[in-house]
């Protein structure tokens, strides 16, 4: 008689502890973060904390009359939203009001003065000698040569040099520290209109002179050996505060993509000089460049400052096309150049387009000046914010009734689910603040608000199909395994189309309804987070519990109150008609 064979544990069935560890994990790290970084509450948006509203209004450049339309208004939003960013500031709003007036709308906690400084005037573009390059990150390997930098050529001339590109020097060429690489070039050539007429701009100090720099020198030297332009706050404040006739240090990328840093001397020719600026591909050779007009004032510095510089050796060949202190393009230059030049190198048409759009900006035809700048309160922000939590906590206090009166016993698992979910919002709402700027606002609440109703559906979903199964017939831990495919694919789905329609909202809106978007669809996504790691788990060791196993009338699933079937049996195979049975054949 063969042995009974014994029970196996199937390999598919469920672990709870493993992701109920996992999420706990999960809640435990992201709340020790918050504690660590200081920053234990959401950053709030304007409308909610307060800031400050500047209002400019834009005026025609002398000489240029009918600058102000929609289009030089909308380059000039674009421009002051890129420098407000760069104060590091979010969910600020810079918008255009009737036909000349751009108000900007600042969170506080922002510097006023600063801020006021940056916002109230045009794009600042000049075209700097460049006396210093290296790779923008100080840990780069300064082996890595960088690619081959677009040169500038009169344009409507041939000219041999325009075919052999100079290639920029590599970070590591001078055998010489950084900080002493730009000592000696601050010293050494300066190919600048500002440098002194008695002084030959070619002439280089003696060895010892190197030892008698003044401070500013040593200082700047210091700034660009220190400098790393893979950092966005280093590059923001790298040439802050500076003048045109500063020396300064400034970032930009090469046609590779990559960081690298400059240090450049006193502006030769401002932005305003250049009358027109335009892509073009040239017909004979195929290639996209960039086309420059400058004024009968600019072609004079222009073609003063490429003869110098064309005498020089790489990297005081080149020039800078410095926009709010960033390097846009450090082209080199093969001739004297004048009136009409050209900028070509490795452009695509995207790239082409972007310079000439960059230096059309400089040469934008208007001025702004501050009408008025007033203090946003959060007065009338925190009341509507204190009634939007009351309705979210009538509303929370509603739902927690209805699932505790319809779901009794089951409603534990819908509110510490709940608190779960409530954990893992906040802790991520306070640490994206200072990570990638998220501010809340009130749109923003209300999206928190509305992922109530959205985490609710889940759980509710689950538990329908649980119920459906006991109905059936089924024992409590059959059911919840059984419904769960079955819930699972109603939940992905209806959180897809939430999410979606988030994403879409958020990539087509902007302002403060990106704020509700963003918070619909990052709750979105902690739903799926936690209904897979936590409530699903949580519900599968308590149905291993008596109270939920045995189908107690407050469990909520109890098959006298569901009207459930009777049990569902396998009927057994016998070889012959049972005992006591009559054979139909013989009947």
């Amino acid at each position: 008689m063969a042995a009974p064979k014994k029970a196996r544990r199937q390999s598919g069935q469920p672990k709870p502890g493993r992701a109920l560890a996992l999420i706990v994990i999960i809640m435990v790290a992201l709340t020790g973060g918050m504690f660590l970084s200081g920053h234990t509450t959401p950053r709030l948006g304007i409308d909610l904390a307060g800031g400050t509203s500047i209002t400019l209004e834009a005026k025609n450049e002398p000489g240029a009359k009918n600058a102000i339309n929609p289009t030089n208004m909308n380059t000039a939003v674009s421009i002051i939203e890129r420098r407000v960013n760069g104060l590091g500031v979010s969910e600020a709003e810079v918008q255009t009001q009737g036909e000349k007036n751009i108000i900007v709308n600042i969170p506080k906690g922002t510097d006023e003065e600063q801020a006021r400084e940056q916002v109230g005037t045009t794009a600042q573009l000049f075209f700097r000698p460049v006396l210093q390059l290296a790779a923008g990150d100080p840990k780069a390997d300064p082996a890595a040569s960088p690619s081959a930098t677009p040169s500038a050529s009169e344009s409507g001339k041939k000219d041999d040099k325009d075919k052999d590109e100079k290639a920029s020097p590599s970070a590591g060429s001078s055998s010489t520290p950084q900080g002493r690489a730009v000592t000696d070039a601050l010293k050494d050539t300066t190919p600048s209109p500002s440098a002194s007429d008695s002084g030959d701009p070619k002439a280089s100090p003696s060895p010892s002179a190197s030892e008698s720099v003044d401070p500013a020198t040593k200082d700047l030297a210091a700034k660009f050996a220190a400098l790393n332009c893979t950092d966005k706050k280093q590059r923001t404040e790298a040439a802050q505060g500076t003048k045109p006739e500063d020396t300064i240090i400034a970032c930009g990328t090469n046609n590779a993509g990559q960081w690298e840093k400059y240090v450049l001397g006193p502006a030769a020719v401002a932005g305003k000089d250049v009358d027109d600026s335009k892509a073009v591909i040239d017909q004979q050779q195929g290639i996209w460049k960039v086309t420059m007009d400058f004024s009968s004032g600019g072609s004079k510095k222009f073609a003063k400052i490429t003869g110098e510089l064309s005498k020089q050796q790489p990297p005081l060949n080149q020039f800078a096309i410095v926009l709010d202190n960033n390097v846009v393009s450090a082209p080199t230059v093969n001739q004297t150049l004048s009136s009409n030049a050209e900028i070509t190198g490795s452009f695509t048409q995207e790239s082409a387009e972007e310079l000439a759009n960059m230096l059309k900006y400089g040469s934008l035809p208007l001025t702004f000046e501050e009408q008025s700048v007033d203090t946003v309160t959060a007065a009338l922000g925190g009341e509507q914010l204190e009634a939007g939590l009351i309705a979210g906590a009538i509303g929370l206090a509603l739902v927690v009734i209805y699932l505790v009166v319809y779901y009794r016993g089951l409603s534990l698992i819908a509110l510490l689910s709940l608190a779960a979910s409530a954990i893992l919002t906040y802790t991520l709402m306070s640490l994206l603040g200072p990570a990638i700027g998220f501010a809340l606002n009130l749109p923003a609440v209300c999206g928190a608000i509305v992922a109530i109703g959205i985490t609710a559906d889940s759980f509710i979903v689950f538990f329908e199909r649980i119920r459906d199964e006991v109905r059936e017939g089924r024992t409590i831990q059959p059911a919840v395994e059984r419904a769960w495919p079955r819930a699972r694919r109603t939940i992905l789905v209806s959180d897809f189309v939430s999410f979606l329609a988030a994403a879409v909202l958020f990539i087509v809106t902007v302002g403060k309804v990106q704020g509700f978007a963003f918070t619909l669809g990052l709750t979105t996504l902690l739903d799926v987070v936690v209904v897979f790691l936590f409530t699903k788990p949580l519900m599968t060791l308590l149905a291993r519990k008596k109270f939920f196993r045995s189908g107690h009338p407050w469990s909520g699933l109890d098959p006298k109150r569901l009207g459930a079937k009777p049990p569902l049996r396998r009927s057994r195979r016998t070889s012959g008609p049972a005992a006591g049975t009559v054979d139909p054949k013989e009947a």
